[in-house]
């Protein structure tokens, strides 16, 4: 089986569980790994010049690692995750893993986030803020930035856009265009 991305057909990854979520961090730490599959269109596609990759990252595993323990979010707090990444017909297709930092408490809190996601053909690392970490219901919507890549990817720029569609599920719409 192939996934198509782009221009270019590869191999997906088949590697063990190795990470997603650009911040599904601080309120994701509880909630269980959903099951769904990959609910958007196209995994992959060209508009006018700009490549966009759609997928599916569902929380592996996370963990904490807080200033004061047992006490409330403080500035200082980390988070470590790792999830994998789905293609639109359920396949896993790579993985991402990063850290995210707690800059900020209050105002709904904020994090300062470095992603590596490994797909087929190179990685992307991508970095940003993620704001009202700390506000209740669903993990915000976020945009960070794309500062690099290899293989494939080597000097991407663009940005990476995520969206909470279950618990412990986002969606990711890498945008190589820009």
């Amino acid at each position: 089986m192939s996934i198509n991305l782009g221009s270019h057909t590869m191999r997906p990854i088949r590697a063990a569980c190795l990470g997603t979520a650009t911040a599904l961090v601080t309120l994701l730490a509880c909630a269980p790994v959903a099951a769904a599959a990959a609910t958007d269109t196209d995994s992959a596609h060209t508009t006018g010049g700009d490549r966009v990759i759609t997928l599916i990252g569902r929380l592996a595993q996370q963990t904490r690692f807080p200033v004061n323990p047992g006490g409330s979010p403080a500035q200082g707090d980390r988070t470590v995750f790792r999830s994998n990444l789905f293609d639109q017909y359920g396949n896993q297709v790579g993985d991402t893993a990063g850290t995210c930092t707690t800059t900020r408490v209050d105002n709904g809190g904020a994090e300062e986030c470095v992603v590596t996601y490994n797909l087929p053909g190179g990685q992307l690392s991508v970095q940003g803020m993620v704001f009202g970490i700390l506000n209740p219901g669903p993990p915000p919507s976020f945009d960070n930035g794309i500062t690099g890549g290899t293989g494939e990817f080597d000097r991407s720029r663009g940005s990476v856009h995520a969206d909470t569609i279950a618990p412990g599920t986002r969606r990711f719409t890498i945008d190589l265009g820009r």
